[in-house]
């Protein structure tokens, strides 16, 4: 769903957002990964004499210790399938007593840094300072390929489980007027939790922060940077460049201990999907007895979490595994594009199966199989809200996006070159 990489969309995942909304939203809450069928018709006859791969069958762990927390995929907010979600607290620097929990805030491997929107932060808003440059306050235009969240930057405590990143800058959704959009924020705002179908957005990708050098560095700030400056906090004409220090930050990065890299654990769903799924979100790699790396398979990436040579039907693609992606997106000519309200998904009359080689850059290669079932099929249930196998089709990358993470352990490594450490970005499972 959400990769931001400076101001380049990489994706779309919105199309679903119609799709369900004709459905209803009577799902269940809590439970599980369901292990059969969860749709009215049987799973033999959505195949349809078609057949998908084996489903991974990994577990995730109990959400008890204090480097966990629990991933919930239901109905959310907005009805929108497959957005996993956590509960995160926000507090201004140094407070214990002025602190608020936001829940249904969407956890994105694909993006970096917390995002949440204004009108959740009903009592800790006033009290969080502005992120400054050169005394000017700063709000950013966080480009996704959906449209655009707008709004303050602002630092905050950080808690999510019972891990803190302490004094981290964070973007405010919303709560700046539409008239202060500058001219280079373009698309669709996704100023409210409506538009989002999240309260907000929680990325836990590779990077530490969610520009980088390119909005550090004044030469390439000045076209590429995602932050204004905003003097009076009206007039964000002018993009700014910003230290590191002042950009959005990756929490886990920030985090006191645990802070190398998280384990996205989902259970298995049935083919045809589930009303609900519960996983955990694991922070730090190999730091604790309940985070040792066990990934078959580890893949060093760009500093984004791309793959970039990665091969597709003899072709190559950028490929990257995103928990804020609802479906699979990829392009496909042989497969049958959905009509109707569907529009964007793939409707094949039978199940398929799709094989893509991951290619890292320290050379490790694995082919993942991926199941594709008819979008209208799925829908058609409109009892649930977790699913494993379906695809959109998006041209010019290959975007494992949540289905791809049921019953699996995906581990992300962050960067830590930047800050003199050893260890290169990675993606494992």
């Amino acid at each position: 769903m959400r990769t931001m990489q400076f101001t380049v969309k990489l994706k779309s995942w919105t199309q679903a957002v119609a799709a369900v909304v004709l459905v209803s939203v009577l799902a269940a809450c809590g439970g599980g990964g369901d292990s059969g069928s969860s749709s009215g018709s049987s799973s033999s006859t959505a195949l349809n004499g078609g057949s998908l791969p084996a489903s991974p069958t990994q577990q995730p762990i109990a959400a008890t210790a204090a480097n966990t927390v629990p991933i919930t995929v239901g109905v959310g907010v907005k009805g929108v399938i497959n957005i996993p979600t956590v509960s995160v607290t926000v507090c201004p620097p140094g407070s214990t007593t002025n602190c608020q929990t936001i829940d249904n805030i969407q956890v994105d491997t694909g993006s970096f840094g917390l995002r949440v929107v204004s009108s959740k932060l009903t009592s800790v808003l006033g009290a969080l300072p502005a992120v400054t440059v050169a005394g000017v306050p700063l709000a950013e235009c966080a480009t996704f390929a959906d449209g655009y969240t707008w709004g303050s930057v602002r630092t905050a405590d950080v808690t999510i489980g019972s891990e803190t990143a302490g004094s981290i800058p964070m973007q405010i959704i919303g709560d700046m007027a539409a008239s202060t959009v500058p001219a280079g924020c373009t698309g669709v705002a996704e100023n409210t939790a409506s538009d989002l179908g999240a309260n907000g957005i929680l990325g836990i990708g590779t990077a530490p922060y969610d520009c980088g050098v390119t909005c550090a560095n004044a030469s390439t700030a000045v076209n590429n940077s995602n932050y204004f400056a905003c003097p009076g906090g009206t007039s964000c004409s002018t993009r700014s460049a910003v230290p590191l220090a002042q950009q959005v930050a990756n929490p886990v990065a920030h985090f006191a201990t645990d802070n190398n890299g998280v384990i996205v654990q989902m259970p298995p769903i049935g083919d045809t999907g589930s009303p609900s799924a519960t996983g955990t979100l694991v922070f730090g790699i190999d730091t604790r007895s309940n985070n040792a790396m066990a990934a078959a398979q580890s893949f060093t990436t760009d500093p984004w979490g791309n793959l970039s040579n990665s091969v597709f039907n003899g072709t190559t693609v950028r490929a990257f595994l995103d928990s804020g992606s609802n479906g699979y997106f990829f392009a496909d000519s042989s497969l049958t594009l959905c009509g109707g309200s569907y529009v964007g998904f793939y409707c094949p009359s039978s199940a398929q199966t799709r094989s893509i080689s991951l290619v890292g850059l320290n050379g490790t290669k694995t082919t993942a199989n991926i199941g594709i079932l008819s979008a209208a099929t799925l829908f058609g249930n409109g009892n649930n809200y977790a699913f494993n196998d379906l695809a959109a089709q998006n041209s010019g990358s290959f975007d494992l996006g949540l289905p791809f993470f049921y019953g699996r352990h995906v581990y992300y490594g962050i960067d830590q070159t930047a800050s003199g450490g050893q260890q290169a970005p990675y993606v494992a499972f």
